[in-house]
């Protein structure tokens, strides 16, 4: 049985790297093949099978992204952003706000939604100062990727941290009375200022932007978004909690937007596109595709553990790690960025942390936070060495071509490689330092 497992798993990689818009019916035919070849065969009953699935992960990845989407659709991130630009008058000085911004931005919301949001200012100023908008769009998305970790609802990566290691949301800053996440994120986001810098030394010119008129509909989003973090950081603090709290969180304040948006919109009778808005609005919101792969992929690696996979795995980086902790944490981070380059690091990171759990369980003298950190460190970071790493990645690049720039790799690897590496290089050193010496 482990054979099948094991093979059908890999195979399920293979055509998820070759066939990626696929993902979610590839693990969904995964699933089924597991577990009726398990089923049958008596070696798991339905309540192991889907016992491993996360709903507390599930609810709040789909309450973030509705909030997220009614945020984004009210108009408030563009609004910012843009009176912070107009404020702004070298084009250097301007390039590198917006890319910081977007990695503030980040940290709160979807990394796609981000990119979203500042694409267009970015495009304005490209235009205004008369250079591509190539580099700048593939500054912000790089960016936006980097900053995914930096909080519990930044990225899908950090809420599966988050739920695995039932870490809150105060727990990405301060954790065991040292620093947590957060800070090594934005160390690495400090150290990457100089390659902005760099990428963009030759554009001197003075900018001369005008603020365009952006309106916000409405500031409820923005309330209920900031009220969504609020809930979490306080719950953070309530011993003996159910562990769906944070998903009934974000939900609650997910609905409560949705429930607002019908209600200020009832009004628009007799357009249909306004009607449906709502529908429209959290079809383009709700990643459902990765919500139902996270699903099936909570059930795979339910039953890759059930098995003895992952603890034949965590065996074999255990002997590493019984020899040389420094080694085995280095292998996990830089093995992780590999990786992440060119697979979706949302299977991997779900692959790993169960991994990491075995590991630790059998080395009491390493903490488990030193290797959970370096693998979201790694899995996060290695999505930015390539045009296909990750989804921000790839949609920076759609909208360039959209406008009519053709983006080469060359151009995508002379900002994601030394960006990467930079950050990479700054977040392993503060997480050993802080976790591991």
């Amino acid at each position: 049985m482990k054979i099948f497992v094991l093979v059908t798993f890999i195979l399920m990689y293979i055509l998820i790297i070759v066939l990626p818009k696929r993902k979610a019916i590839i693990a969904g035919a995964s699933v089924v093949v597991m577990g009726a070849v398990l089923l049958i065969g008596g070696a798991i009953n339905g309540a192991e099978m889907f016992g491993s699935i996360d709903f507390n992960v599930l609810l709040m990845l789909l309450g973030i992204m509705v909030t997220v989407g009614l945020f984004a659709d009210s108009g408030m991130p563009a609004k910012l952003a843009d009176k912070m630009i107009s404020r702004i008058h070298g084009a250097v000085a301007a390039i590198t706000l917006l890319v910081l911004m977007s990695g503030f931005i980040s940290a709160f919301v979807d990394n796609v939604a981000t990119v979203l949001m500042l694409a267009p200012i970015g495009l304005a100023v490209a235009k205004k100062i008369d250079v591509s908008p190539i580099p700048v769009l593939i500054g912000i998305a790089v960016s936006s990727n980097l900053q995914g970790a930096a909080t519990l609802v930044g990225d899908t990566t950090s809420i599966m941290l988050g739920g695995f290691a039932d870490m809150s949301f105060f727990d990405f800053f301060f954790l065991d009375g040292r620093f947590s996440i957060f800070w090594s994120v934005e160390l690495s986001a400090i150290a990457t200022v100089p390659v902005i810098l760099f990428v963009f030394r030759k554009d001197k010119k003075t900018l001369q932007y005008k603020s365009d008129e952006v309106n916000v509909k409405s500031i409820v989003p923005t309330i209920l978004l900031l009220l969504s973090i609020t809930g979490l950081v306080v719950t953070s603090f309530i011993p003996d909690k159910p562990s769906i709290t944070n998903g009934i969180i974000c939900v609650a304040f997910g609905l409560i937007g949705v429930i607002h948006y019908v209600i200020t919109n009832k009004g628009n009778k007799g357009n249909t596109e306004e009607e449906n808005g709502i529908f429209s609005l959290l079809k383009k919101s709700v990643d459902y595709e990765t919500v139902l792969f996270l699903l099936f992929l909570f059930v795979i690696i339910g039953i890759v553990e059930k098995v003895g996979i992952i603890s034949d795995i965590s065996a074999l980086f255990g002997s590493i790690g019984n020899k040389n902790i420094f080694l085995l944490y280095t292998v996990i981070v830089f093995g992780s960025v590999l990786c992440s380059a060119f697979i979706d690091n949302i299977p991997y990171v779900a692959t790993m942390l169960p991994v990491i759990e075995g590991l630790t369980a059998s080395m009491p003298q390493v903490s488990p936070y030193l290797l959970y950190f370096g693998l979201l460190i790694g899995a996060t970071l290695g999505g930015n060495l390539t045009p296909v790493g990750a989804s921000a990645n790839v949609v920076a690049t759609g909208i360039l071509n959209k406008e009519g720039y053709k983006v080469k790799s060359s151009d995508f690897f002379k900002i994601g490689i030394p960006f990467t590496l930079t950050a990479v290089l700054v977040g392993y050193a503060f997480v050993w330092f802080v976790w591991g010496m």
